[in-house]
């Protein structure tokens, strides 16, 4: 197994003192090979110094795991794509980190992504879309709270240059609203020491255009090299995005390689793609696929040098849209989690990346556990190709989650996979998707939340047995009192949690959900505001923090040196 390097820890790197060259002037009758063995001994004569000045991490406190101990997370960096603007959308910007961490001190902030000084780079092709003028104001259901928080007194660092948004102190969100106007760039949010461990960055737009009115909802990601979108399109009335960041300092090339009903789609125009440090690029689907429609893609973003922030966009005209999570990892077992009650419609999107077939168990968690739909129990995916499957509204008055796993158990293939979810009134729409998501393990957090029976929080035990979730509504943006509540699940259901909320809300608030015990959990958080009699939803699945990390053990060996 490959050990996590410090820097992929988020570790600081120990500061060691200078090793400087001796000196030999002025000693008498000393040879050159005297003067090399005495420069050799002084060498090594420092390094064991050093290597008693900082011993390695006493091995009473290591894991069995190879000796290995766990240290918090000093430093998280996300990213969030251009929002959506125009004169009919408003986007919030929210950061959160939980109260309750070990570490002191620190800083988190959020800022528009500026080319880099000097930067050469040039996008291959100018980023196709646009939106239109600047928002004409907000929404009703916009979150209220202050843009301009300072760090409270006892941060170690300054923000960011240039910062929009700044955390004061962890387990109070910060929200804004996001630029305005059709060149909006995309945002980096960034913190350090106390802030880390935990850090949530939400970007929520509220589309009240008649063409693609929706909630499009985004728990932003960090950077990457390899995402899996399922679930894009290029039928009539879609018009889907992939919208790339380069938030580093690096110039990234990336590929975005399309797979359809048939087999991969080979367009050389999303190969290659130059990005310049500071830069974001919309990729248009159906400007890549003009001689064909393909009503069910999945799309693979594959970065060749440096790394990206990824997410994908969809609309439906006059039926909603949303923004597309990368799906968890390609496996033999994927969980959607989040279905919400009463859904109009549903269609499961499934790839198989590999080179076998998959034959695949289709799954349901209600609240009395796992159960396959009549008629709907299985589905087969060619190998490299796309599959889908109307579900219907099988969950017309019963929440639940979707579980995919081999027909065979001894012929595991994986697979990536999301689910469409289209919710109606009064003859109006809108429409969410839902990637497949992993437990949320230790802790996981959501930064946008709302109050007023908005936010609806859906936990589901994927193991043979049973669990307990600590969910914990922090302080609102604007004040309010955190509200906690234990929640036990019983294995393969999936229990609804309504109107967590904080008393005395005034803004938005964060979300936290801690395993307590028992087996692996997924979860999710519906946000639900109606605008204009449109159902308006958006669902997010918590991911695990992973505010610790995992570091290696290592014994003091003087000899090592030596050898």
């Amino acid at each position: 197994m490959k050990k996590p390097s410090i820097k992929a820890a988020g570790l600081k790197k120990p500061s060691l003192p200078e090793i400087k060259k001796p000196s030999f002037e002025g000693l008498p009758g000393g040879s050159r090979t005297g003067r090399s063995l005495l420069a050799a001994v002084a060498v090594l004569g420092v390094v064991f110094g050093i290597a008693e000045l900082r011993p390695p991490a006493d091995p009473s406190t290591a894991g069995s795991a190879g000796g290995a101990t766990t240290a918090q997370v000093e430093r998280s960096t996300l990213v969030c794509p251009p929002p959506l603007q125009g004169l009919f959308a408003t986007t919030d910007l929210t950061l959160y980190n939980p109260a309750g961490g070990k570490a002191e001190g620190g800083t988190a902030s959020l800022s528009d992504v500026a080319p880099t000084a000097g930067a050469a780079a040039k996008p291959s092709a100018a980023p196709s879309g646009s939106g239109s003028a600047a928002p004409s104001g907000s929404p009703s259901g916009s979150p209220s709270g202050s843009a301009s928080a300072k760090p409270s007194a006892g941060a170690s660092a300054a923000p960011a240059a240039g910062a929009r948004l700044t955390l004061a102190k962890p387990g109070v969100p910060v929200t804004g609203h996001g630029l305005a106007g059709d060149t909006a760039p995309g945002t980096v949010a960034t913190s350090e020491g106390g802030f880390a461990p935990g850090f949530s960055l939400s970007q929520t737009t509220t589309y009240t255009d008649q063409a693609r009115a929706g909630l499009y909802g985004l728990d932003c990601a960090p950077s990457g090299t390899d995402f899996w979108f399922a679930g894009a399109s290029t039928a009539q009335g879609r018009d889907d995005y992939v919208n790339l960041v380069n938030a580093d300092s690096a110039p990234a090339t990336v590929d975005v390689r399309l797979v359809g009903a048939k087999g991969a789609i080979d367009v050389e125009a999303a190969n290659g793609i130059t990005m310049a440090p500071g830069s974001s690029q919309r990729v248009r689907l159906k400007s890549l696929l003009t001689s064909a429609v393909e009503p069910d893609l999945a799309v693979h973003v594959v970065v060749r040098d440096g790394r990206v922030g990824a997410a994908l966009n969809v609309s439906d005209e006059g039926k909603g849209g949303d923004w597309v999570a990368a799906s968890a990892a390609p496996a033999a077992v994927q969980v959607m989690p989040g279905l919400p009650a009463e859904l109009a419609s549903a269609r499961l999107i499934v790839a198989a990346p590999a080179d076998d077939d998959a034959d695949l168990k289709i799954q349901l968690s209600g609240k009395n556990g796992w159960f396959s739909p009549a008629g709907k129990e299985s589905l087969h995916v060619k190998a490299g190709m796309v599959a889908a499957l109307d579900l219907g509204p099988f969950t017309h008055s019963e929440a639940g989650a979707i579980r995919l796993s081999p027909s065979d158990p001894a012929h595991p293939t994986p697979v990536v996979a999301a689910v469409r979810v289209d919710r109606s009134s009064n003859g109006k729409s809108d429409a969410a998707w839902i990637s497949a998501a992993g437990p949320v393990g230790k802790r996981a957090s959501l930064a946008d939340n709302r109050g007023g029976g908005a936010t609806t929080v859906y936990l589901t035990a994927t193991g043979s047995g049973a669990a307990k979730v600590r969910l914990t509504a922090s302080a609102g943006s604007g004040g309010g009192t955190p509200a906690t509540k234990e929640v036990d699940v019983p294995a393969g259901s999936t229990v609804v949690v309504p109107n967590l909320e904080p008393a005395g809300l005034n803004g938005v608030y964060g979300i936290t959900a801690e395993t307590v015990s028992g087996g692996p959990v997924v979860a999710a958080r519906m946000l639900a505001l109606p605008q204009k009699d449109v159902p308006m939803f958006t669902v997010q699945a918590f991911r695990d923090d992973h505010s610790t990390v995992t570091v290696p053990y290592a014994q003091n060996d003087p000899g090592l040196v030596l050898r």
